[in-house]
């Protein structure tokens, strides 16, 4: 596929799956999701990734969810790209069909976490069937080492699937290993769409020549970082590292109280809440929410999206 599926700098919200207080999913948060995502001018919504907790739910949720998804956003105002990841082939496989049927935009996965590939050779054994299942849709590999424990080279990785993967399209790059991703971001002359996946360091990226961005607090927090993209864009680099160290402090405050649960807790800074997250990852205490929003507030990062 010679299409790239996404612009250049693109931000892509890797999405939260909201939850009811009794941790069965709640659907009908998914289309003020897509509204704000929609007003914020992100490209794409990432869903049931790491930020929407997709190895915590099942199968069928997640095509539940894929499915709202899909309802929710007019065909072309956003690309709807569904994390089919699984550590049983048959269930990735079936996913991606799924995927395909509804008309996603397109999938991706992360390397199986149990047993674990030990080669670039193993790794596509469990990648090609997968792809193959829903060959209409673009593919992103999803490497994220540090919660998978599969660590194998993603340039030999594009070099081998250019050939054994037709519908191939990129990866999400959610390493801290920049000299990998401009490998990845250079191989064949810039063939694949590489979007980066650490949001405290996407300025770093961008300079780096990284297509595109997938990220948690995009899905709150895009105006800050479109604000940062048109300041490099034209050349203001103190400007762009006065935002990106804004997006440091968000992230810093985040990691203090658990990303994933402190993610959902400021998404209703936008008026959305997504409740808890699903064992084992743990809630909030209610003294530990406020203390998050009132961090969050004082650092003025809403601010900054108020006078976009």
């Amino acid at each position: 596929m010679e299409t790239k599926l996404l612009p250049r700098n693109a931000l892509v919200a890797a999405t939260f799956t909201a939850m009811h207080p009794n941790g069965t999913l709640n659907l009908s948060a998914i289309g003020h999701q897509a509204s704000i995502l929609q007003e914020d001018g992100v490209a794409g919504a990432f869903i049931c990734g790491t930020t929407g907790e997709g190895p915590s739910l099942s199968s069928v949720e997640r095509m539940q969810i894929a499915e709202s998804w899909r309802a929710s956003v007019r065909l072309g105002a956003l690309k709807v790209i569904v994390h089919v990841g699984h550590n049983s082939l048959p269930e990735a496989v079936s996913l991606a069909k799924h995927a395909e049927t509804i008309g996603a935009d397109a999938i991706s996965i992360a390397a199986p976490n149990y047993f674990k590939a030990q080669s670039v050779d193993d790794l596509l054994s469990f990648c090609v069937p997968v792809a193959k299942a829903a060959p209409s849709l673009p593919f992103y590999f999803y490497e994220i080492p540090s919660l998978t424990g599969v660590s194998v080279s993603m340039t030999e990785f594009l070099e081998k699937s250019s050939h054994m993967i037709p519908n191939m399209a990129g990866i999400k790059f959610s390493s801290t290993d920049m000299a990998v991703m401009q490998e990845c971001c250079a191989f064949g002359n810039g063939r694949f769409e590489v979007l980066f996946g650490c949001d405290e360091m996407l300025l770093a990226a961008l300079a780096l020549g990284v297509h595109g961005a997938v990220g948690s607090t995009y899905s709150y927090a895009a105006p800050l970082y479109n604000k940062m993209i048109a300041a490099f864009d034209q050349g203001n680099l103190s400007e762009a590292r006065a935002l990106q160290l804004k997006s440091v402090e968000l992230v810093r405050i985040l990691q203090h109280y658990g990303v994933l649960a402190s993610g959902k807790a400021a998404m209703s800074c936008r008026g959305i809440e997504c409740g808890s997250v699903r064992p084992p990852l743990h809630p909030l205490t209610e003294p530990q929410r406020q203390a998050l929003l009132g961090s969050l507030g004082r650092s003025g990062v809403f601010r900054e999206i108020v006078r976009r």
